[in-house]
């Protein structure tokens, strides 16, 4: 049986598309932007990204970097990340079940970056970003299974853009970002009856902002960059199914995703050595919210999240002319804490440690590898319904890149 939902008519349908926002604005979001895409900057845990402009990727990196770029050039970046995420409770909560197993699991990384100079001050560059799969995937009896029993996530960002060398030190760009969207996801609603029910939302959306980006270069040595992205608010519209309670509507679940402010430095020391940073800004607390509706009805949810602050740094260490090694570390703070956090997703601090190699195996090849541990914090959990921490919580990145100048 269908039947239409209102807010103020049925409590089964708020508690469901409630939990399942929730739910959504954690998996989307990922508590901070991910840095990991495949590209060589991958290597230093992400320091220097929007100062180093030395191939293709600065098309998304720091597209301003693209003047640099003298060349046609394409990188394709290809890999896959693991997350181990193993929820341990405290006991003691009135919902029983287990601890939820390991929630984690494999994902693709996959990317596209494109430049070619139009003129000697102008240049075109285009990069597209994919990330696709199960976010997380607790056993459907877990304690915590009101909050989060599986995701399933697909996203693409599009980002042409035009560069402008406006003198010898001097680069500015911009472009729009088109940014595409998919979710499916499944939560336990506690309803009358001898077993729960089962809520589900799938829904997807198209939303558009834009870039701004600059490069300076202080000498032949040492560059600084600095790149913005605007905020996006994705409307999920899709459908909410409650089986067990008779509901199926359509729904529309808003989401804002904050700014982010990245500068980097890039500095050479010498021939063989060079030194690397980033910090960066991201305006989580636009997600103070989370806006709901089925039908005329409509509702603010509170998410509780703050800004984030982003520190990395890393160096490069050329042993021979064609071999180039990197290794970094970046540390991110928590947007959330244990009164507001949730399992969809267990978001802490995190801490980043990469390595990484690249070798020109000709004058116009150039192949890599990266490797990332992420350590994503112990997010701990304080709710009356669900109480513990996570004692994995960690992910593991691998991402090859191959970029082509012709």
């Amino acid at each position: 049986m269908n039947q239409s939902v209102h807010f103020n008519g049925s409590r089964q349908a708020i508690f469901c598309v409630f939990v399942l926002c929730v739910c959504v604005s954690g998996l989307f979001a990922g508590g901070l932007y991910l840095n990991e895409f495949a590209t060589p900057v991958m290597g230093n845990a992400g320091a220097g990204s929007a100062a180093e402009a030395a191939d293709a990727s600065t098309a998304f990196h720091n597209p301003a970097g693209m003047t640099r770029v003298n060349q046609k050039q394409f990188m394709l970046g290809f890999g896959s990340f693991y997350s181990d995420i193993r929820f341990q409770s405290d006991g003691g909560v009135p919902i029983t079940g287990g601890d939820g197993g390991q929630a984690g699991g494999w994902m693709p990384l996959l990317g596209a970056y494109y430049t070619q100079p139009i003129n000697e001050d102008w240049h075109f560059g285009f990069s597209t970003i994919t990330l696709a799969g199960a976010a997380v995937d607790y056993d459907y009896n877990w304690t915590g299974r009101y909050q989060n029993q599986s995701v399933e996530l697909l996203t693409v960002t599009a980002m042409p853009t035009l560069a402008y060398k406006v003198n010898d030190w001097l680069s500015v760009a911009a472009g729009p970002t088109i940014a595409y969207g998919m979710l499916d996801l499944d939560v336990a609603a506690d309803i009358p009856g001898p077993s729960d029910g089962q809520a589900n939302l799938d829904g997807d959306d198209f939303d558009f902002g834009f870039s701004l980006s600059t490069l300076i270069e202080l000498s032949e040595q040492t560059r600084l960059g600095v790149l913005y992205l605007s905020e996006m608010e994705m409307d999920f519209s899709g459908d909410l199914t409650l089986t067990g309670a008779g509901i199926s509507a359509g729904t529309d679940t808003t989401i804002p995703f904050g700014q982010i402010v990245r500068g980097s430095i890039y500095h050479d020391l010498n021939e063989k050595w060079s030194v690397v940073g980033s910090l960066g800004w991201e305006d989580w607390s636009a997600m103070d919210n989370v806006t709901i509706s089925t039908g005329s009805d409509g509702a603010q949810l509170p998410r509780n999240w703050s800004d984030t602050w982003h520190y990395a740094a890393g160096v490069h260490y050329r042993p021979t002319p064609k071999w180039l090694l990197r290794t970094g570390v970046a540390y991110d703070t928590s947007p959330v804490d244990g009164n507001d956090r949730t399992a969809d997703m267990p978001i802490d601090r995190q801490m980043r440690y990469a390595v990484g190699a690249s070798y020109d195996w000709s004058e116009s090849l150039t192949v890599g590898a990266s490797f990332v541990y992420a350590d994503y914090g112990d997010a701990r959990i304080n709710g009356s319904t669900l109480s513990g921490d996570y004692e994995k919580n960690d992910i593991y990145f691998l991402g090859l890149h191959a970029n082509w100048k012709y």
